[in-house]
Parts: C-alpha cells; sequence; structure tokens
C-alpha cells in the first residue's frame, strides 16, 4: 500500500487535533495563561497587529496578566482590542501597562466551560471520522481502477482505522486533561 497517500490523511488528522489544541490554549482555566491573548490584534497604525508583537506580555501572578506596549500610545488600542474580545475580563491601565486580572472561575461557569471542551473534542472526533470516510471512499476509487489490489484495499482500509481509533484516543486525552484543568479550584 502506498505510504504516500496513508501520510496525506495522518496529517489531516494531525492537524485537526493540533486545532483542538489551539482551541483549548484559548479557554481559560482561572489561572493566567498568555495564550488567551493569542487572537487578539491591536490596531497598529491601522494595520491589524497580534497583541505580542506590540508589547511585552508576562505573567507576575497566577491571576494577572500585564501587557506593557512598546509605545505608550498604543495603551488604548491594546485597551480597545480586550474588550472587544470575549475573553470576558476589564482591562486597567496605569499609563505606563494594561493589567488584566482573571477572577476565580465560579463553579457554573467551570461547568460550561467543560461542556465546551467537550463539544469541542465532539467536533474534532466527527473530523477525524470524516478524513477515514474520505480516506477509505479515495482508497476504494482506486480498487475500483485497478490501481491498487483487493489485499491492499482491506490493508490500507484497516491501517487508517488503526490511525483513526489512535487520533480518537488522543483527542479524549486532550478533552480529558483540559477538563480537569478547568475544574481544579
Amino acid at each position: 500500500m502506498d505510504q504516500e497517500k496513508l501520510k496525506i490523511y495522518e496529517d489531516k488528522m494531525n492537524k485537526s487535533l493540533a486545532a483542538l489544541e489551539n482551541e483549548y490554549a484559548s479557554i481559560r482555566a482561572g489561572r493566567a495563561n498568555p495564550h488567551v491573548l493569542d487572537k487578539l490584534k491591536v490596531d497598529y497604525y491601522g494595520t491589524p497587529t497580534p497583541l505580542q508583537q506590540v508589547g511585552n506580555i508576562s505573567v507576575p501572578e497566577a491571576r494577572m496578566i500585564v501587557i506593557q506596549p512598546w509605545e505608550k500610545s498604543l495603551l488604548k488600542a491594546i485597551e480597545k482590542a480586550i474588550l472587544t474580545s470575549d475573553l470576558g475580563i476589564n482591562p486597567t491601565n496605569d499609563g505606563n501597562v494594561v493589567r488584566l486580572v482573571f477572577p476565580e472561575l465560579t463553579e457554573e461557569r467551570r461547568k460550561d466551560l467543560a461542556k465546551d471542551v467537550k463539544k469541542k473534542g465532539e467536533g474534532t472526533k466527527v473530523a477525524i471520522r470524516n478524513i477515514r470516510r474520505d480516506a477509505n471512499e479515495a482508497f476504494k476509487k482506486m480498487e475500483k481502477a485497478d490501481e491498487i489490489s483487493e489485499d491492499d484495499l482491506s490493508e490500507a482500509v484497516e491501517r487508517i482505522q488503526k490511525l483513526t481509533d489512535k487520533m480518537i484516543d488522543m483527542v479524549e486525552k486532550a478533552v480529558e486533561v483540559k477538563t480537569k484543568e478547568i475544574m481544579t479550584v
């Protein structure tokens, strides 16, 4: 069986998993994590620029992020970007830095976040299964066109299933880890 064909589908599955882990990095779990700012863009002289490129981001305490812009003129733009985002945190600006203080999550909010984590995990599992379906269809077409033998087809289907099972396990572990992180007070 052609390894390159299998590798294409494995890469697609890995990308789905990476996208999920990226999503999870932006979910805050009560502790300050600078990755929650990854998607924020600041208006820098008329150009939407990632927050990390206009200032220094640090975490001096467990529940605080401090953003020190390279230029003080950016303080208002940074504040505006945070306020218009879906972070749900009010920034404070002391004229030099912008501080984000993360409140302790309520039990209800933790449960909502855990549900969201599980939902995102289920979406990724569906994406992985769709990739498996596409792979199987492609292999069946190849067999019909006499590009591969029946034995090669069954081997390919078996290998793509093992890969799918492995990826689904990885998604379940990621969901479990993030849920535990959220539910830990």
